[in-house]
Order: C-alpha cells, then sequence, then structure tokens
C-alpha cells in the first residue's frame, strides 16, 4: 500500500482560496489514479477530484460538478505529491479533505475503488 499525508487544510472566509497537498511514499506514485474525497459532518464520504496516473497516455482530470470551474487538481510526480487548489470557496465545500490512493493507473471515483486513504485534513469556509 502507499502511504498518505495531507497538509494544507484551515479556516477560510467563503470566496477564498485554499491549496491542498497530498505526500506519498511506498507503492510507485507514478503508476496510481489519486483522488480526493471529503466528508462533511452528517454525510457520507464523497469524490471531489480525480486524476490519472502518469503511466497513461493521457493524464486525465476528472471533477464533481459541485467544484467543476472552482478547483483545480494536479499532480508532481517527481516529488511524490498531489494538490488540490481550491478557489471560490462556499460554506458548503466545509469537510475533511481525504486523499485517496486507487487501485490501480484510473481515476478511483467511489470508495470501492480506493486502496489507501490518508487521515484526513478539515477545511472550514466561513460565511
Amino acid at each position: 500500500q502507499v502511504q498518505l499525508v495531507e497538509s494544507g487544510g484551515g479556516l477560510v472566509q467563503a470566496g477564498g482560496s485554499l491549496r491542498l497537498s497530498c505526500a506519498a511514499s511506498g507503492r510507485t506514485f507514478n503508476n496510481l489514479g489519486m483522488a480526493w474525497f471529503r466528508q462533511a459532518p452528517g454525510k457520507e464520504r464523497e469524490f471531489v477530484a480525480g486524476i490519472g496516473a502518469a503511466i497513461l497516455r493521457n493524464t486525465n482530470t476528472y471533477y464533481a460538478d459541485s467544484v467543476k470551474g472552482r478547483f483545480t487538481i494536479a499532480r508532481d510526480n517527481a516529488a511524490n505529491t498531489m494538490y488540490l487548489q481550491m478557489n471560490s470557496l462556499k460554506p458548503e465545500d466545509t469537510a475533511v479533505y481525504y486523499c485517496a490512493a486507487g487501485q490501480g493507473p484510473w481515476i478511483p471515483t467511489t470508495l470501492g475503488n480506493v486502496d489507501s486513504w490518508g487521515q484526513g485534513t478539515q477545511v472550514t469556509v466561513s460565511s
């Protein structure tokens, strides 16, 4: 399994920005599809954004409709790190954000496709 550690969460006002980071170690990061999920209080964990493995011909990205146009996912394979740039944040973006590694090179879009989880980082957006 790959070990994942998130950082970059915090408190921000609505309309503000945050950048989350996910540092990976263990299995070959380049071969894995990666994603961000989030879980708000009393709600199920949900997919936010994902990025395919570097070994794929085209490293595609995919976003939940709720964040499309506001969030950008990226990966630095040399640094074994994934990022989530979050702009125009809204109070409904408040949640614990989790970094996730897939079981193969494809983007893990469901909980069942995730092989490893980070410990989570809190993002709070005030109105």
